[in-house]
């Protein structure tokens, strides 16, 4: 859903793009070897909301109590923890809310373009539904690492590139 007119003047694929982000994250999602791999054969539902700074600073403030806006927002439907429905025919998996004037902001500061920067979101928010994490090292480094993988399967090159380089050196 687009909430707010700039995704579709700005970047008009914004749908299409977000709709190919998740599938290619969700495929990827699936096929690890682990509780995730239960859901692989069935259809499974996330809502993408593309709205503007005001609406996800709302969300934000209501449910993690933090004022602002941030880029990207996800709030899983808690089926991963409910076994029970595995029979359902559809899986709610969760909603994701991206905020439009700090991801157009990020993407600018950092050089890329808003295409991309957007399907990293996507990426990154729905992995989130699906139980990753970034809380401990490890997990950032997995996650990381799925995100470079997925977004590299869909012709974008890894966000994280230049900040292992600095690691690094």
């Amino acid at each position: 859903m687009i909430r707010t007119a700039s995704w579709r003047s700005k970047l008009p694929q914004a749908k299409s793009l977000c709709r190919r982000a998740a599938r290619a994250a969700v495929a990827r999602a699936f096929s690890a070897a682990d509780r995730r791999r239960a859901l692989r054969d069935k259809a499974g539902e996330i809502g993408i909301v593309l709205a503007s700074d005001a609406f996800v600073a709302k969300l934000n403030r209501r449910y993690r109590g933090k004022r602002g806006p941030t880029n990207v927002l996800s709030f899983p439907s808690g089926f991963l923890e409910q076994t029970g429905l595995l029979r359902a025919d559809i899986i709610p998996i969760g909603d994701i809310a991206i905020a439009f004037e700090t991801t157009a902001a990020e993407a600018k500061a950092s050089g890329k373009p808003l295409a991309h920067h957007l399907a990293h979101l996507t990426v990154h928010g729905v992995l989130h539904l699906l139980g990753f994490d970034h809380q401990r090292a490890k997990d950032a480094a997995h996650m990381e690492s799925l995100e470079a993988e997925i977004l590299g399967q869909l012709g974008i090159p890894d966000p994280y590139r230049e900040a292992r380089a600095v690691k690094v050196a």
